[in-house]
């Protein structure tokens, strides 16, 4: 079975978007994924800066990060919507590991051959699907395969509980519907790459 990240583009302590991430990566578990959640707060980076590259190398915390990324073969990512984008914790990640660190490395190793899948929650009647759109275009203009459903939880404050936990039965069985078939699509991805 896949070997999948899952990770939210949110620093924020009480992120409904790190509920997703979580609820999301224990759904992928139980369909035989193998998921490996993490923090992007533990990898503190500076906004990436080539003048800062060239003079120091690629952050430690960015090397790290960016093996993590090339080790999976795919990604589940919760993903909250700032002025219909994405945030500029997501953009920093995803540019410090697209990175190169020789001139053997081809581009985009971390995301060569990838898939994901793309979840979203906001308070808003939209649930940040706006900012999916734009981040499921960042993803696939780097080389990862998308998963064509998005899921957008919106009103989030009633779906998830102060503990993090998923509230509504309707909501949750959505994340495990969509992880789930995400988990048969990224095997077959794997296999077909």
């Amino acid at each position: 079975m896949p070997r999948l990240l899952a990770f939210a583009g949110s620093a924020r302590k009480g992120s409904f978007n790190h509920a997703v991430a979580r609820a999301a990566a224990q759904s992928a578990r139980s369909a035989g994924a193998d998921v490996e959640l993490i923090d992007l707060a533990d990898y503190a980076l500076p906004l990436f800066d080539a003048d800062l590259e060239s003079a120091e190398g690629m952050p430690e915390h960015a090397r790290r990060l960016k093996e993590q990324f090339r080790a999976a073969d795919g990604f589940l990512v919760a993903s909250p919507e700032y002025n219909s984008a994405y945030s500029p914790l997501m953009k920093n990640t995803i540019d410090w590991c697209s990175r190169p660190e020789s001139n053997e490395e081809p581009p985009l190793a971390a995301y060569e051959g990838k898939s994901a899948v793309l979840l979203s929650a906001s308070p808003g009647p939209l649930g940040g699907l706006r900012g999916l759109y734009a981040l499921r275009d960042l993803f696939l203009n780097i080389g990862v395969t998308v998963y064509p459903d998005l899921l957008a939880i919106r009103s989030a404050h009633h779906v998830i509980g102060d503990d993090g936990s998923i509230i509504d039965p309707k909501w949750s069985e959505k994340i495990e519907d969509l992880t789930h078939a995400f988990v048969a699509f990224a095997e077959r991805h794997r296999a077909g790459s």
